[in-house]
Formats: C-alpha cells, structure tokens, sequence
C-alpha cells in the first residue's frame, strides 16, 4: 500500500469535498442527523474560516464546495481544510453512533478532495451539487428544489437562512 501524499491545500483555494458512507449505507438517517451535521458545518466554518459556497446532502453522501480556511482574521495553516473536516466528521459520526446505538467508521475511507478552477468551473459544480436531489428524484422539479432543505440552493434563493454559508459570493 503506498503512503498517501499531502493534500494539495492552500488558503482561499476552492475545492470539491465528497464524503461517502461506508459500503455505500447511510450517512444521515433522519433530519436530525442532516440538521446534526449542518449545526457542526456551522460551528466548524465559524471556528476556521472555512466558506462553504454549495452542498448537498444525500442519503449516502454528501458534497461541499468549500473555500479553504485563508491566513486572515488569525485563522493560521493549522485551520486547513484537512482540520476543518476532521472536526466535521469526527464530531457528526460521534453522535450518529450515539443516536442510532451503533459502533464503528461511518465514513468511507479519507474524504475525497479535487481542487477547483474559479472560472468557468464555480457555478458549474455549484449547479451541479445543488441540482443533485432533483437527479436523485428527492424532488419533483425546480420550484421544490427552491424549498428543499438539504441544499444550498435554498439559501442563495433566500428561502432557507444558512448564516454559515458564503450566499454573497
């Protein structure tokens, strides 16, 4: 098994995350555990800088475009993507164990991570994660998009305040 090299990482850099659960089963099993998870997302974009510009929430996976935590307002290279996301999940699966009386990894392997382009490459993905519970068929079409809970989309439509997540840009 080769090691695995370090993550390309760089403050303001904007990267695609993708979290898998285990043998494809379920990362989120009710609201509460997607309400779980999107309270930590918060506490842990207030904590390091972290931006988070899209994100979608399925059953067995989710994705986030992240802006990674910059060297500004004493957020140093200690708050990388990489500790940003140790928080998130090691916290989520915590309680998910707890909640749902299991033990054991929740989450495939390492998050995956492919650094992003700005341009024209932003609102593509943007689109592209916030268009995935119309293409899962969690909903019926754009207008219950607009109201669905488990994206950013919501936000940027102004229908759901998520004051964690970098609406302006």
């Amino acid at each position: 098994d080769m090691p695995r090299g370090p993550r390309l990482d760089a403050p303001g850099v904007l990267q695609h995350v993708m979290v898998r659960g285990l043998e494809r089963r379920a990362l989120f099993r009710d609201d509460r555990d997607r309400d779980d998870l999107l309270n930590r997302l918060a506490a842990v974009c207030e904590r390091t800088g972290l931006e988070v510009l899209a994100w979608a929430l399925l059953p067995n996976h989710f994705h986030l475009l992240v802006r990674s935590p910059g060297h500004t307002a004493g957020h140093g290279s200690q708050h990388g993507l990489a500790t940003a996301m140790r928080r998130l999940l090691t916290g989520y699966v915590g309680a998910f164990n707890r909640r749902h009386h299991r033990v054991g990894p929740l989450v495939q392997g390492r998050y995956k991570s492919i650094l992003v382009e700005e341009d024209p490459y932003l609102l593509q993905l943007a689109r592209y994660l916030h268009l995935n519970p119309l293409r899962g068929g969690l909903v019926e079409d754009l207008n219950a998009l607009d109201r669905y809970t488990w994206t950013g989309h919501s936000a940027l439509m102004g229908r759901v305040p998520r004051t964690w997540q970098a609406v302006a840009e």
